[in-house]
């Protein structure tokens, strides 16, 4: 049976009002697109990443704090926004940068004031160069990485890296706030001119943190 005859099967009975009926899914489609070893599959998520336009940086644990303090830097940031279960050492050498708290009494015109923000991840995707937001405490609340015009997003590599879509619905709660995001905030108008921060951030920073080993600097 076809999608097609799926959906009109359903239309049917409930304009008829006969009790639904349960259906078999197919799911013998791809899990995921070829085989790639471990490192391959995150150099696609930077190369996605990096085509969608998003920055991309490389750390190891002994280099992220060095790493995000020049890219606040870099940015001139006098303010970050910390959701409440980041790792306080990300940020033990950014000086007297204030940082603000993830509030729910936050005003949408107290973050627009934030310079950038730093959160985790929940899951990020190489095929597609997508990182999953869940609202987990190093990602906090949905609007702060949506207001804030810098969003700087660390992905553990690779224990938070899937090569595709279905692998990472696998890891992820339905029942919580997802925020998927593809690149910076862009849309574009009918002469197909290219806005960025529209409706997030205009800058999105990714640093791929490596979990064991070295990893270089970029």
């Amino acid at each position: 049976m076809s999608s097609r005859d799926v959906i009109l099967n359903r239309v049917r009975r409930a304009l008829s009002g006969t009790p639904a009926v349960e259906e078999s899914v197919d799911r013998t489609y791809l899990v995921e697109h070829g085989s790639r070893s471990t490192e391959e599959t995150v150099d696609l998520l930077a190369e996605n990443l990096a085509d969608y336009r998003a920055i991309v940086h490389r750390a190891d644990a002994d280099g992220l704090a060095q790493l995000l303090r020049r890219l606040l830097s870099e940015r001139g940031a006098r303010s970050v926004l910390v959701p409440p279960g980041l790792d306080a050492s990300w940020l033990e050498t950014a000086g007297d940068l204030a940082r603000v708290a993830d509030r729910a009494e936050l005003t949408p015109q107290e973050l627009d004031a934030v310079d950038s923000v730093v959160t985790g991840c929940a899951v990020a995707i190489a095929e597609t160069g997508t990182i999953v937001l869940d609202g987990s405490p190093d990602q906090g609340r949905r609007r702060i990485t949506l207001v804030p015009d810098h969003h700087i997003c660390v992905v553990r590599v690779p224990g938070q890296v899937v090569s595709s879509v279905p692998q990472a619905l696998r890891r992820l709660d339905p029942g919580r706030p997802l925020t998927w995001i593809s690149g910076p905030s862009a849309t574009s108008d009918i002469e197909l001119d290219r806005v960025e921060g529209v409706h997030g951030p205009r800058t999105l920073e990714v640093v791929l943190l490596s979990e064991g080993g070295s990893a270089r600097l970029a």
